[in-house]
């Protein structure tokens, strides 16, 4: 994300702000309005919803922010008039041609045929929404900005650290630890919505990509900043500060064990914990296979017991999707079906 800042920073953007009043809390207010000035200036800010409901977003608020209130009544019942009438000033905005970028706050996937739309028209599109939005409208978006994440993490930091629990609980430079390791869980989110709740990218899926980009580069260690790069162009919702942290450094040092981050003459470079290499993994199969009196039966008990001993064996950093094409790579072995023996 600090890239993407970086090379806009020398080039304002401008900006169609359309918030969905009947989707989006006015608490989210401030963190909308922070985000977006990362991103450009806004030449239009409209707000669409029912005004003579309720709905949070007071008079005050619309006029602190310069928004502007479209009304738009309930037509008929169980029909959403809102979203009708932001696809239709979406489109009057886009063919008048004074913005680049359209910001469309919600969290509602009905929106997604219009991201993908304004995105043909090549139009830089910021979404804003919870993060139980759904991955169709996440993906058509270039960005997606999770407020409910990113506001509790914004809220965090401006806690006082005589406020926020010890130094131990809190890392260096103000940022959040994690309070529960392992790439399949949020670590910094793990008091949030649970899990089946949360449509952010996973740690998991962002451990694939820095396996894929080291085994790109010859299982070599790869620049942080290249990887930040490979996380944004893949997931247009990728933010550190959905998982509890400021740093993507310290996100990858907590959350992924089997990766760490050096740092050589002033650059930062991520690197797999693990030594292990294919002469040794192979020297241990052939022990393995020998063990069992020269052949094992079943694959599956033999990627099981290599599991046991490296806990964080992934065949792919070798080049390999599955333990039977890695099997197939070595010259001191045999595989026939599910069987592996020893060449004599």
């Amino acid at each position: 994300m600090e890239e993407i800042m970086d090379s806009m920073s020398n080039e304002k953007m401008q900006f169609a702000v359309l918030i969905d009043a009947d989707n989006i809390s006015s608490k989210y207010a401030v963190t909308i309005f922070e985000e977006l000035e990362k991103y450009g200036s806004t030449s239009y800010r409209r707000i669409y919803g029912n005004w003579s409901k309720g709905n949070g977003w007071s008079e005050g608020m619309l006029l602190e922010y310069s928004i502007m209130p479209v009304q738009q009544f309930s037509y008929t019942t169980g029909k959403n008039a809102t979203d009708m009438a932001m696809v239709i000033d979406a489109m009057d905005i886009l063919y008048k041609n004074k913005v680049q970028g359209f910001c469309l706050v919600t969290s509602d996937s009905d929106f997604t045929r219009l991201a993908m739309r304004l995105r043909e028209e090549n139009m830089f599109v910021l979404g804003m929404g919870e993060s139980k939005t759904p991955l169709a409208l996440t993906r058509a978006c270039n960005r997606f900005i999770h407020l409910n994440l990113v506001a509790e993490q914004n809220i965090e930091v401006a806690i006082p650290a005589r406020a926020g629990g010890s130094s131990e609980e809190r890392g260096a430079s103000g940022e959040k630890g994690s309070r529960s390791g392992g790439y399949g869980s949020f670590g910094g989110q793990a008091d949030a919505a649970s899990a089946e709740e949360q449509n952010v990218t996973s740690l998991a899926e962002v451990r694939q990509v820095i396996l894929a980009l080291i085994n790109e580069n010859g299982g070599r260690h790869v620049d942080l900043a290249q990887l930040g790069n490979r996380l944004n162009d893949k997931f247009s919702d990728f933010d550190v500060r959905n998982y509890g942290y400021s740093k993507l450094s310290t996100m990858i040092d907590q959350e992924l064990p089997d990766f760490h981050v050096k740092k050589i003459s002033n650059q930062y470079y991520v690197e797999r914990r693990s030594n292990l290499t294919k002469e040794e993994l192979e020297r241990e199969i052939c022990h393995m296979i020998e063990k069992n009196g020269g052949m094992v039966e079943n694959l599956a008990s033999l990627n099981d017991e290599l599991h046991k001993k490296y806990r964080q064996l992934d065949f792919k950093q070798f080049g390999y999707s599955r333990i039977s094409s890695f099997l197939r790579s070595l010259n001191s072995v045999t595989v026939h079906e599910n069987e592996v023996y020893l060449k004599r």
